[in-house]
């Protein structure tokens, strides 16, 4: 499984869920889909989810989700970024690229106003259950890596500071004014 294949699965599982924007119901169906297919592709699929998270670490993107959840830890940002891949390549790749573009969104649009958080821990185990749904066993332990780029440094001020959040991040921080 490529990254093109990965991002066609996660279209499917999008379309079958009852709520396109329901991180978990998207991973379920997700999990459900992958598990059908030949092991080397779920093994495949673990690689690429772990890629994309790669490539979505990035402090610019930490910062909006520290906005939009209301504080983000290490694995909430991990959590954040799954439910961000589960909101489809177009999403993703737009949100890596410039992450104050999430304010567009209608589905971050209408979390603001309930201040509900935007997270999928399900998502970082797509792989895994569909490994085990699979096979019944545990997945290979080296059967894929993680290599996080190191965060900018220019992004490493205080996620609480209001006026520097508000001139990198203006559309998020007008979303999520007090």
């Amino acid at each position: 499984m490529d990254t093109g294949e990965f991002w066609r699965l996660v279209e499917d599982a999008r379309k079958q869920a009852a709520d396109p924007t329901d991180g978990e119901a998207v991973a379920a169906r997700a999990t459900e889909v992958l598990a059908a297919r030949p092991v080397e592709e779920i093994l495949a699929a673990q690689q690429v989810f772990w890629d994309l998270m790669a490539q979505s670490y990035r402090a610019p993107l930490w910062a909006a989700a520290y906005l939009i959840n209301g504080g983000c830890s290490d694995d909430g940002f991990d959590y954040f970024r799954g439910w961000l891949i589960l909101q489809g390549r177009e999403v993703f790749e737009q949100a890596v690229a410039d992450p104050d573009a999430l304010a567009e969104l209608p589905v971050v649009r209408e979390a603001a106003e309930d201040w509900m958080e935007m997270e999928c821990e399900d998502a970082l185990g797509i792989a895994w259950d569909a490994y085990r749904t699979a096979t019944g066993e545990e997945p290979p332990q080296d059967s894929f890596t993680i290599r996080y780029p190191d965060l900018d440094p220019s992004w490493g001020f205080d996620f609480d500071d209001e006026e520097e959040r508000s001139r990198r991040l203006p559309r998020l921080s007008a979303l999520y004014a007090d």
